[in-house]
C-alpha cells in the first residue's frame, strides 16, 4: 500500500490537475508520516487557500512531508536532495524547486519558478536557513528568495517546527552533522513517540511586506519563528 502510494506520487502527481495533486500530496504525506511513526500536532491557522509563502525553520527531511500533511505546497530545497535515495525521487514528483546553494545565477531561475507557482494560486514553502539545525534554535535567514513573494504580492506566513521525542523537546531525529539519510531514517524507524508541532504564526500581508522590504520581512519572520522555537524549549 505504501509503495503503491509513493509510486503514484512520483509518476501521477506531476501530470495531475492542481486539485488532484493537492489531495494526493496531503494523503500520501500523512501515510508516510504514519509509516515512520511521526505524530503531528497543528497550532494556529495555516493559509489554507490561495498563493502564499511559508517561511519555515529546517530540522529534518521529514519537514517536507510534515508540511504537506497540512497543505500540499511547492518547496524550495537544495539541489543535493534530488540525489537522495527515494526521498529525492519523491521530492521531484512533489513539485520541488531545487536550488544550487552559492550559485547566484540560480537564484533568478528559482525566483521565476516560485512566481509561476504563486501565479497558479499555490503555496510555496521556503527554508531560508539553507541547512538543517538541531531544532532547538534557528539559524540566520538568507533573504534573497523573499523577493519572489514581494514581487508577486502574496502573503507571507512564518511557520515554526518543534520536534518532540516521547513527550520532551528533542533533537533525536534532527538530520544534522555527518549523519547520512540512511542513518537518520534508521533512528526514526527504530524508535517511538516522535511528534512534530507545526506552529502557524501570524500572516504578514502582501501590503505589509511591501512596506517593510525583503530584509525586514526576513528579519521579522526569523524573530517570530525563533521565539516560537526557543520559547518552547522547556516543554
Amino acid at each position: 500500500m505504501l509503495i503503491f502510494g509513493l509510486l503514484s506520487v512520483a509518476v501521477i502527481f506531476p501530470l495531475a490537475s492542481s486539485g488532484v495533486r493537492s489531495a494526493m500530496g496531503m494523503y500520501w504525506s500523512r501515510l508516510l508520516m504514519w509509516f515512520c511513526g511521526v505524530g503531528l500536532r497543528v497550532q494556529g491557522k495555516p493559509a489554507s487557500a490561495g498563493a502564499a509563502l511559508w517561511i519555515v525553520n529546517h530540522v529534518s527531511w521529514v519537514d517536507i512531508f510534515v508540511l504537506n500533511s497540512v497543505r500540499t505546497t511547492a518547496f524550495v530545497a537544495k539541489s543535493d536532495i534530488r540525489r537522495w535515495p527515494l526521498i529525492g525521487w519523491l521530492a521531484v514528483g512533489m513539485n520541488t524547486v531545487f536550488i544550487e546553494r552559492g550559485n547566484r545565477a540560480a537564484i533568478r531561475a528559482v525566483t521565476e519558478q516560485m512566481k509561476s507557482c504563486f501565479g497558479k494560486g499555490e503555496a510555496v514553502s521556503l527554508f531560508p536557513e539553507g541547512t538543517t539545525s538541531s531544532g532547538r534554535d534557528v539559524g540566520p535567514f538568507h533573504s534573497s528568495l523573499f523577493d519572489a513573494a514581494l514581487r508577486a504580492q502574496v502573503d507571507v506566513q512564518p511557520v515554526a517546527l518543534r520536534f518532540f521525542h516521547r513527550g520532551q523537546r528533542s533533537d533525536y531525529v534532527a538530520f544534522v552533522g555527518e549523519q547520512t539519510l540512511v542513518q537518520n531514517l534508521w533512528y526514526l524507524l527504530g524508535t517511538t513517540g516522535v511528534q512534530v508541532e507545526v506552529v502557524f504564526l501570524e500572516v504578514m500581508s502582501a501590503q505589509y511586506c511591501e512596506q517593510l522590504g525583503r530584509s525586514q520581512v526576513a528579519a521579522h519572520a526569523h524573530r517570530v519563528i525563533r521565539q516560537a522555537v526557543t520559547g518552547a524549549a522547556g516543554q
